[in-house]
């Protein structure tokens, strides 16, 4: 057994822990659980944290627990946030369910015989037929208001929003989530809930339900909530979040985004977001402060990250569609690649417009004619000439160079170069 509070210590993946969690950890094998609203059918890298603290978890030979929230998610978690949630429908959240699950197969063991593999759950499961009579019955009578009000969610919503308040469906998640923690302890013997720092109070609400209902003992863990050097939210882009979906967020989009973070930013993330060891992660980032400019570091993380969440061919296809623009691609692998992945890459790259009845045509004519690519044939006829013209990665060898139909990527587009920064794509219609 690996010491799991140690683990994430090191990796500066802990913002508060109850009491005793460590040495309950130390005694055997131990179940514990992560909550996830499903209020999209994809996860996105704001939850890789949580999602990464299951995984070592599962690593240092724990049981990790995975609770899609269908019930709660149907009401939302008032913690950090300035308004109250859309309610999503039931059918909605069955396929926000269904594509949670199947992402986070890549990244926790729920199919072997081990005694330690993953479990998903639904919250939905047990409160669709708990009435609501029952339920503040049996547990609302076992919290108080003052104890909910005192919960910093709950105070700083409401400093925030004093015009509006909060409804009572909105306040009464906690004891929702609380319940949770009691059904799992009760039921799947889950002793420990982990989650993000902003979900202390929600936590602490299930471990004081298994106290008072039970007379049990019950832990938490929290990871900090992460953000970017500069003070900025972690994981958002001009565009919106980063989606583990592929068709939310390309793997290249994807790998672009770990590729590109700061020097100081690649240190924690290298740490939260990669199983890598210590010993590796140090020397990278001794590596990195002596050379920055190699980003051996980023290069590090964008690998891990992209491997575990894409896998390894899409990882490729994002390396080498990185060196579309700045380093030697074969035509061959050009033509490979995915159609969004090649506009993404050129997406600010000059483009043209054809259609299928232009072709065939002499290269000059599609260079200096069809296109305003070079300003005269003359001057596409030394550019050619001189070896500074390409097609989809392949240099022009003569000018009696015919472009067909053959040259057409994927039936839509072609990739021309103009020496060795220059592109443009022209569209075919």
């Amino acid at each position: 057994m690996k010491n799991f509070v140690e683990e994430l210590k090191w990796r500066g993946m802990i913002q508060d822990i109850m009491p005793g969690t460590e040495e309950k950890l130390m005694q055997g094998p131990a179940a514990a659980y992560v909550g996830i609203d499903p209020t999209a059918d994809s996860l996105h890298i704001g939850h890789l944290v949580s999602v990464m603290i299951l995984k070592h978890f599962q690593a240092c030979g724990h049981k990790p627990i995975a609770l899609v929230g269908g019930a709660t998610g149907m009401i939302g978690d008032p913690s950090m946030k300035s308004a109250e949630r859309n309610l999503l429908d039931e059918e909605t959240l069955n396929h926000n369910v269904a594509c949670i699950k199947a992402q986070l197969g890549r990244f926790l063991d729920f199919e072997s015989d081990a005694p330690n593999k993953a479990e998903l759950v639904n919250n939905y499961d047990w409160m669709k037929d708990y009435s609501f009579i029952n339920f503040i019955r049996d547990i609302g009578k076992h919290i108080t208001v003052n104890y909910m009000m005192a919960k910093d969610s709950v105070k700083k919503r409401l400093q925030r929003d004093s015009s509006e308040g909060m409804s009572f469906t909105e306040f009464s998640y906690q004891l929702m989530q609380g319940y949770d923690f009691f059904w799992l302890w009760k039921n799947k013997g889950c002793v420990l809930q982990l989650g993000g720092s902003d979900q202390w109070g929600n936590i602490t609400t299930g471990t004081e339900l298994i106290r008072r209902i039970a007379g049990g003992e019950a832990f938490a863990l929290t990871c900090p909530l992460i953000r970017k050097a500069d003070g900025t939210k972690f994981g958002k882009t001009e565009k919106g979040n980063i989606w583990l979906d592929a068709e939310r967020t390309s793997p290249y989009e994807f790998y672009q985004f770990w590729l590109n973070v700061s020097d100081v930013d690649a240190e924690s993330y290298i740490k939260i977001f990669t199983m890598l060891p210590k010993e590796t992660i140090d020397s990278l980032i001794a590596e990195q402060r002596e050379d920055p400019g190699r980003r051996v570091l980023q290069k590090a993380l964008a690998r891990e990250v992209t491997v575990m969440c894409h896998g390894q061919e899409a990882y490729d296809n994002a390396v080498a569609a990185s060196q579309l623009l700045f380093g030697n691609v074969s035509a061959e692998t050009f033509r490979g690649m995915d159609e969004r992945t090649v506009r993404e890459v050129f997406a600010n790259v000059p483009s043209y417009e054809l259609s299928k009845a232009d072709f065939p045509c002499n290269i000059l004519d599609l260079l200096a004619v069809k296109t305003d690519i070079l300003p005269s044939k003359g001057e596409a006829r030394k550019m050619v000439q001189g070896g500074g013209v390409s097609l989809n990665k392949e240099k022009i060898a003569g000018i009696d160079r015919e472009v067909t139909a053959d040259d057409i990527v994927n039936g839509h587009y072609i990739l021309a170069q103009k020496g060795k920064k220059n592109y443009y794509i022209i569209n075919i219609k």
